[in-house]
């Protein structure tokens, strides 16, 4: 589940932080602001939004069913189960975020995410358009099977994204003892660089504790400049081919394996 679902409020708001952006960058940092990037990244975030509803209608109806086995109901009404439910979806983002870097399948469908090599708050809708074909949405259906209500774990997740569309930014720096708790910019950055000392790693949504926890946290270093993109860039800015050139990269190499083992096992290795 990883799309943008966002209200109109919210879109005037990014609307005008991605207009402070621009000035900033231009006229106060002076380091630039690519053209080409920011449109690729407009118009595949439309196409995640397409997509993001027709994924919504069909994943609507799977977690209805889910939370219809349930064996108990958590009250949407108190604030326990928000807070219960919120520390629950961290949790489960972090190990979606993970595997869609690990297993390659899912990574074919977050790549695209990655590719901008430029981080502006525009890159944050750069989001793949096959949510239901990589399978990120069953790392939420424990939730709603433990008797969560799917429009809770939505709306939480709807939250996450939108906390997330604010670290895309080379305007923010460091942010003292909150970095301890949150996920920031700055943590964010590190997360989109392709060096090979920084990959891997702070793939939490709003926190940062479960990488703290799970060994994933990495910082920047300074004799390590940020690199953004992917290790392996594809070499276009065309959204189509950014939207779907590593799942062709992905079928194409399974199609040169001589068995479905060997297929099986590229798919379900790592990138």
């Amino acid at each position: 589940m990883e799309h943008m679902g966002r209200s109109p409020v919210f879109l005037g708001v990014m609307a005008v932080c991605i207009l402070l952006e621009w000035f900033w960058r231009r006229r106060i940092a002076r380091v630039g602001y690519d053209g080409g990037n920011a449109w690729t990244s407009l118009v595949i975030g439309v196409g995640n939004l397409l997509a993001g509803a027709l994924a919504g209608l069909v994943l609507g109806r799977l977690y209805a069913g889910a939370a219809a086995l349930a064996p108990v109901h958590w009250p949407m009404h108190s604030a326990w189960t928000w807070l219960a439910a919120f520390v629950l979806v961290e949790f489960c983002y972090y190990w979606f975020h993970r595997a869609s870097h690990r297993v390659r399948w899912m990574w074919a469908n977050h790549a695209v995410h990655h590719t901008p090599e430029e981080m502006t708050l525009l890159s944050a809708v750069r989001l793949g358009w096959t949510h239901l074909l990589s399978f990120g949405w069953l790392f939420y259906l424990p939730l709603v099977l433990a008797g969560f209500d799917p429009r809770m774990v939505l709306a939480l997740l709807v939250a996450d994204l939108h906390y997330q569309f604010f670290l895309h930014t080379e305007a923010i720096g460091r942010l003292g003892p909150l970095e301890w708790v949150l996920n920031t910019p700055a943590h964010h950055r590190v997360h989109h660089a392709s060096n090979d000392a920084y990959l891997d790693g702070n793939y939490g949504g709003v926190l940062i504790i479960f990488d703290r926890m799970f060994g994933t946290l990495r910082t920047l270093r300074d004799d390590e400049p940020i690199r953004y993109g992917l290790a392996h860039p594809l070499g276009t800015l065309q959204p189509l081919a950014v939207a779907l050139g590593e799942w062709r990269r992905l079928l194409l190499a399974m199609r040169a394996t001589a068995s479905l083992r060997g297929a099986l096992k590229l798919a379900l290795g790592r990138p």
